[in-house]
């Protein structure tokens, strides 16, 4: 009887042992696949970023996923992701990688939008399209987006602009932006930024010299094709002011080669100076109807804070160091111009 009970009790222990042991494999091996599944390394270093068009489904990020060689295990990243619920929470934008990244890291930073910001810098940029295509290799937009808002009346005039002087709109600096932002929203963060610039010191100062924010900013774009050297942007801008107040045309060499659209010209001619252009301050009176380049900031506030003189002409130094002889007479000048042409002469400058 003992004997039975003892096989009895045996048998009971073996079969719970073996189930317990069945049990731990299972455990085992759902926490494997568990691990496999969403916390293995599986993001590749091909890829420094993953970008997610605007509009996208999660087919679309998959099928980028697989052709970008994004991870290294596609099969988990699916399972993962439908697991997670993300095929229905699909964002777009641009996502930095880190290799050995885990699935499940990846997924809930594609879920929650955290997405890395691009930094956008421009100046001295002198023309429309070349900003337009600067701008459309930082965002999603394209340069005939941005472009066609630039040269939209109807669009432009809602931020209080034209098509001509718009790009004063654009205060040269560096600015973060997310890379699906379309060119709305591109606009929408400048005009932001503009009014920022645009503070109560500065709208003061434009009251005072009886200037709106964007005549100075022409102004300014005049004064920072002139000035090699910053040291000599608020001189520059005193002349130029005195010219204004004085009812004399501006006469600046920059205006025409902005008219010729040939920014080559060294030596400006007599032909030049007949281009016949709403931008040839040699023919017009006043300043032209949009800035000639995107002024700097340091152009800006040269012109608000322009120098008191009684300086109405200047040449370039015949030293070619960018600086300026000025005079406050034509026959002292004549002077300095000659002095000028004598050195383009001798370096034999013909254009």
């Amino acid at each position: 009887m003992k004997l039975e009970k003892s096989k009895s009790l045996s048998f009971k222990l073996k079969v719970f042992l073996a189930t317990l042991s069945l049990l731990l494999v299972l455990i085992a091996a759902t926490g494997i696949n568990y691990y496999l599944k969403y916390f293995k390394p599986n993001v590749t270093d091909n890829q420094e970023y993953l970008y997610i068009p605007t509009g996208s489904n999660f087919k679309d990020v998959f099928s980028i996923i697989v052709n970008k060689d994004i991870v290294k295990d596609t099969i988990s990243f699916l399972n993962a992701a439908q697991n997670m619920d993300y095929p229905v929470k699909v964002k777009a934008g641009r996502y930095r990688l880190t290799k050995d990244m885990s699935n499940r890291s990846l997924i809930n930073m594609l879920k929650a939008g955290n997405q890395e910001p691009v930094n956008i810098a421009f100046q001295n940029v002198r023309l429309k399209h070349t900003l337009a295509g600067m701008i459309s290799k930082k965002i999603e937009s394209d340069s005939t987006s941005i472009l066609g808002l630039l040269d939209s009346a109807a669009f432009v005039e809602k931020y209080g602009f034209n098509t001509e002087n718009i790009y004063t709109m654009f205060i040269p600096n560096s600015y973060e932006i997310y890379w699906n932002s379309n060119a709305e929203k591109f606009f929408l963060r400048m005009h932001a930024e503009y009014l920022k610039f645009w503070n109560v010191d500065r709208k003061a100062k434009a009251s005072k010299i009886n200037l709106s924010q964007a005549d100075v900013s022409i102004l300014a774009s005049i004064v920072d094709s002139e000035a090699l050297n910053d040291s000599e942007m608020p001189r520059i801008a005193g002349l130029y002011m005195n010219r204004l107040l004085k009812g004399m045309r501006l006469e600046a060499d920059p205006t025409v080669i902005f008219a010729a659209n040939d920014f080559t010209i060294r030596r400006v001619l007599n032909k030049h100076l007949r281009i016949n252009s709403p931008y040839n301050t040699y023919l017009n009176e006043g300043l032209p109807p949009g800035p000639i380049t995107m002024p700097s900031i340091n152009a800006i506030d040269a012109v608000l804070n322009y120098e008191k003189h009684d300086y109405i002409y200047m040449c370039a130094k015949e030293d070619f160091s960018g600086y300026h002889n000025y005079a406050s007479n034509l026959s002292q000048h004549l002077q300095n111009a000659r002095k000028f042409q004598d050195a383009l002469n001798q370096r034999n400058i013909k254009k």
